[in-house]
């Protein structure tokens, strides 16, 4: 198996009637993506990093592979009818012109979604997370998984139930199984991360990139996709509605016009804020995110509404 230690080597390993191709395609991409953007080979495939992965692209046989995300390909689905999809790719025949437009707009599509990102940066804290994140989004191509938004993550999905999801933190890299406590466990890696709270979800953390194995963790999702087939799952217990309390209470009796939105959401929605005002120790803290939620509650809009998908 060849190895290439940039994407110059891995273009001139290929025929010259080939290597036109990936110069072209490479020309292109270099030329639209922001100065800032990190060239390297990941997984064996020329890779653009800019806030997250940008691009990748790979020559084989019969096409040039071009992976933007699931994002992308969602997005200009109606771009894209006279190529081959899947999951998070895109096949280019070898024996057409390059869709140049195209492949700019969804580079600008990709950069404008990563500019800003706000979601966890994993080279805060090491440079390795994300190395496991890339390693995690070859592999869930491979799988019938969905993809959804919830609580600022991604979350991967069948049938509408949550799967998987994964994030980096300080000392770990971790992936979440939301029907954990059901699996078998065969190589004993599964923890509770909040004992008390947490009924159903378990995680598997790593340290290591090098430790993630992709048939071990797809053997762990396959097992978490047949628990949903067979109806596993811990119903959540009875709604318990909360009513808001000192400084929260003080700051509604004091400002009508929110008083009165708060008293139209739902009950649900009410209780997001509760516990979100409850949950800071500090009362610098509570009166900071009371400015927060101030035109959130005026707008009748839920705490965690940008998060949900419509």
């Amino acid at each position: 198996m060849n190895t290439f230690s940039n994407i110059t080597e891995y273009i001139s390993g290929f025929s010259d009637d080939r290597k036109m191709i990936l110069e072209d395609l490479y020309k292109i991409i270099k030329k639209h993506v922001p100065k800032e953007t990190v060239e390297k080979i990941s997984y064996g495939m020329p890779t653009f990093h800019y806030n997250g992965n940008l691009i990748h692209f790979a020559l084989y046989k019969n096409h040039l592979g071009l992976y933007p995300g699931l994002d992308a390909i969602e997005v200009f689905q109606d771009q894209l009818i006279s190529f081959k999809t899947s999951k998070g790719a895109i096949q280019f025949p070898l024996d057409q012109k390059l869709p140049k437009k195209l492949i700019v707009d969804i580079i600008d599509y990709n950069v404008s979604k990563l500019k800003d990102k706000k979601t966890a940066n994993w080279s805060a804290y090491n440079d390795k997370w994300t190395d496991a994140e890339e390693f995690m989004q070859q592999l869930i191509v491979k799988t019938n998984l969905d993809k959804t938004i919830k609580w600022d993550k991604e979350v991967y999905t069948f049938n509408n139930k949550n799967v998987i999801g994964w994030g980096g933190f300080k000392d770990f890299f971790s992936l979440w199984f939301f029907n954990g406590v059901f699996l078998s466990d065969p190589e004993k890696v599964l923890v509770n991360a909040s004992d008390g709270k947490t009924k159903a979800m378990r995680q598997w953390r790593f340290t290591n990139v090098d430790d993630m194995n992709d048939k071990k963790i797809l053997m762990y999702i396959n097992e978490s996709i047949q628990t949903i087939k067979d109806g596993k799952e811990i119903k959540p217990d009875v709604f318990e509605e909360k009513k808001p309390e000192g400084i929260f209470k003080v700051f509604l009796d004091n400002n009508a016009d929110v008083k009165n939105a708060f008293e139209k959401l739902t009950k649900g929605k009410q209780k997001e804020y509760v516990v979100y005002i409850n949950e800071a120790k500090q009362e610098k803290t509570k009166t900071t995110r009371l400015e927060k939620i101030k035109e959130l509650i005026l707008q009748n809009k839920g705490l965690n509404d940008k998060y949900k998908t419509k």
